[in-house]
């Protein structure tokens, strides 16, 4: 039974009352509102949210959520987002709320113990097992042995679900290989569901989904949703309504999860697991999981010589090969389909081909919807260290219209959401409320946004160079302290090379470390500086003085050449660029702003190095979409409140020093690492 607006408010207020800041900020109750009366009719049928960082986003929808007394799936763009609305953000609202509240966390099935797999596994004995994960060689004299074999992280994880109530490799206290954890699990395209596996009553998998069934609350992330319509919704339990967290990211994921996507790691793939299904089965070394390897190979060599672009009906030259592949797919099809039988009763090796037969049953249909694909699909082949054919929709409105908005309310939000998401992704117009509730930051005092339109354009020859003398003289002012974020791995890298001789802190670089390695060390050095590329311009949280300074070397333009947003373009017509380039270079560009003032008390510095962003006809729009901080286009003023920043700290780091000194502890006067050099003259011209 849904509740009122005031007993919302009052709702919000004890939840916030177990924080430390202990008060219910405007936007957020703005937020709540809003989300309230979606959810309970009271308002528009759909509501799109702008809630910038420091508004208490997951809690001005968490609150209204269960006040509606609706059961309400929340979609979050991660599996870490989840585990923190699960783990932190909903206790919290029990605790404050002071009555019960039921919650679900619900993932992929690739995310669970698979009990079958585990029973092969244990019944197959200790070399077996260590066969059937593809265990580690013994290491070639000379050569450090690793840490653990991949046969040693499957005894662990044997050893783990003897105890775990959930399965969830979220729990574990270790990261296993790719190798060791699916000789544990399943995917969605091998699961042959619970009616039809032996260990389906006990299924880690299908227990989540039950528990989700009955919960008020039921957290999952965009994939999940994307395979929840994939599957013409049958994923996801029943509810009452919907709410997507970081929508601006929805659109791109469903896009992908819609697809399809094949390369010759996941035939080579689907190749072994069926020769060892097959031979588990009595087939000895069987042909057709031979001719799957070779068939691979040969899909290799033709995506090597194809070019990233836009493929037609038939796929052109790449068509014969494809359809090559389909073929030795079909033969491995039949010669599992006689091992698997009706894969319901107990025999494992009927049970190991039943689920190798589902994989390659769906890699086969995924070829010839890229082979028959329509106009409304979009069909490539992606180049790069893993050449594969995809496709994508273009466009996921439809899916999402009939499938979710006209089945319930639904809330978008966002720190970053460009007007008329709601619309592009499927809400019916007229039916959405858009509001932007801002952020309790003060932007205006404490950032300053400036664009360095004095330099040239990146294509005319010495404008790298020129850049890094920009981007040296910031660093100098800054104290270090600095993410720069660039849209291409080569830039970075070059900036990287050529920085390091002339700063005199740290300079880290995407790639030295694994990303959350990365961040760590960064915010561990408060002076050290961070160069990282376009997967960091989102989720990267680093408050305090560590970062002051936060640079964008480009404005984020999808590429030219894309092939899905080339083919968005032409169906967009002649509002191409302004229906689909700016919008998605808007929100990214903000989210990469949004870096530098992460709480209350953080100040400094975005700096653009792209001058379209104070010259260009659609600059504005641009603009709009950034943090509401004061502008300039001088780096003498950008340089100067770096320094009062630096400055402010060396003052602060006086009085702490002479308070030492004076409780006789330390009386040398401390200078804080980091103080800034005097940037050199105009730069270095």
């Amino acid at each position: 039974m849904a509740g009122t607006r005031s007993e919302l408010e009052g709702a919000l207020a004890k939840v916030v009352g177990g924080l430390a800041s202990g008060e219910v900020r405007e936007g957020q109750l703005q937020m709540a509102r809003a989300v309230f009366d979606v959810l309970t009719g009271s308002g528009a049928r759909h509501a799109a949210i702008a809630a910038g960082t420091g508004t208490g986003k997951s809690l001005g929808y968490l609150v209204p959520a269960i006040c509606s007394g609706k059961q309400v799936v929340v979609a979050t763009a991660t599996l870490g987002l989840q585990d923190q609305l699960a783990n932190k953000d909903l206790p919290l609202v029990r605790r404050g709320l002071g009555k019960s509240v039921t919650w679900a966390v619900l993932k992929g099935r690739g995310n669970y113990l698979c009990r079958q797999r585990l029973a092969e596994i244990e019944r197959a004995g200790d070399q077996e097992a260590l066969d059937l994960a593809g265990a580690s060689s013994p290491p070639r004299p000379g050569r450090r042995r690793a840490a653990e074999t991949t046969g040693e992280q499957v005894a662990r994880l044997v050893s783990w679900s003897a105890t775990t109530t959930s399965g969830d490799r979220a729990e574990l206290d270790f990261e296993p290989s790719p190798a060791a954890w699916s000789a544990v699990s399943v995917s969605p395209d091998e699961c042959p569901g619970a009616h039809r596996c032996p260990s389906g009553a006990d299924c880690f998998a299908e227990k989540a989904r039950a528990k989700a069934a009955g919960a008020a609350v039921v957290v999952v992330n965009h994939h999940l949703l994307g395979a929840h319509l994939r599957s013409a919704g049958a994923v996801l339990p029943e509810h009452d309504a919907l709410v997507v967290d970081e929508a601006h990211e929805l659109e791109d994921i469903l896009a992908s999860i819609l697809g399809v996507d094949v390369g010759p790691g996941r035939l080579r793939a689907i190749a072994s697991a069926a020769r060892a299904a097959l031979a588990a089965a009595g087939e000895g070394q069987p042909r057709a999981a031979e001719d799957v390897f070779e068939a691979a190979t040969g899909f290799e060599r033709a995506l090597a010589e194809a070019p990233e672009e836009r493929l037609g009906p038939g796929l052109g030259p790449l068509g014969e090969r494809v359809a090559a592949v389909t073929s030795r797919l079909a033969r491995l099809e039949s010669a599992l389909r006689k091992r698997a039988g009706d894969g319901a009763g107990p025999d494992e090796a009927a049970q190991r081909c039943l689920r190798s037969l589902l994989a390659v049953e769906r890699c086969r249909e995924e070829l010839g919807l890229c082979v028959t694909a329509a106009d409304d699909t979009v069909v490539w082949v992606q180049t790069g260290e893993r050449r594969s054919l995809r496709s994508a929709p273009l466009d996921v409105s439809g899916r999402l219209g009939e499938l979710v908005f006209s089945e319930m309310p639904v809330v978008l939000t966002s720190a970053t959401m460009a007007p008329g998401l709601a619309e592009r992704l499927g809400a019916p117009r007229g039916d959405v409320v858009e509001l932007d509730v801002g952020s309790p930051f003060d932007y205006g005092r404490n950032g300053l946004l400036y664009c360095a339109v004095h330099l040239p354009d990146r294509r005319r020859p010495g404008a790298e160079a020129r850049l890094h003398d920009e981007l040296e003289a910031l660093i100098l002012a800054a104290g270090g302290r600095t993410l720069a974020l660039f849209t291409s791995r080569r830039a970075m890298q070059q900036a990287g090379a050529g920085l390091r001789p002339r700063v005199p802190w740290p300079i880290h670089v995407q790639g030295d470390l694994p990303k959350t390695a990365l961040v760590a060390a960064f915010a561990a050095e408060e002076a050290s500086c961070l160069f990282a590329t376009m997967g960091f311009w989102q989720g990267v949280d680093v408050p305090g003085a560590t970062l002051s300074l936060v640079v964008l070397d480009k404005i984020p333009f999808p590429r030219p050449d894309d092939p899905l947003m080339s083919a968005r373009r032409e169906a967009a017509g002649a509002e191409g660029f302004r229906a689909v380039d700016l919008p998605r270079a808007a929100t990214l560009l903000a989210q990469g702003a949004g870096r530098l003032i992460r709480s209350a008390t953080d100040r400094g510095v975005v700096a653009v190095l792209d001058p379209r962003l104070a010259t260009a006809s659609y600059s504005g729009y641009l603009v709009k979409a950034l943090p509401k901080m004061r502008r300039t286009r001088d780096r003498e003023e950008a340089v100067a409140f770096l320094g009062s920043l630096a400055d402010e700290r060396t003052d602060a780091g006086e009085r702490v020093a002479a308070n030492v000194g004076a409780h006789g502890d330390r009386p040398d006067r401390v200078r804080p690492e980091g103080r800034a050099r005097r940037p050199p003259e105009g730069g270095r011209s």
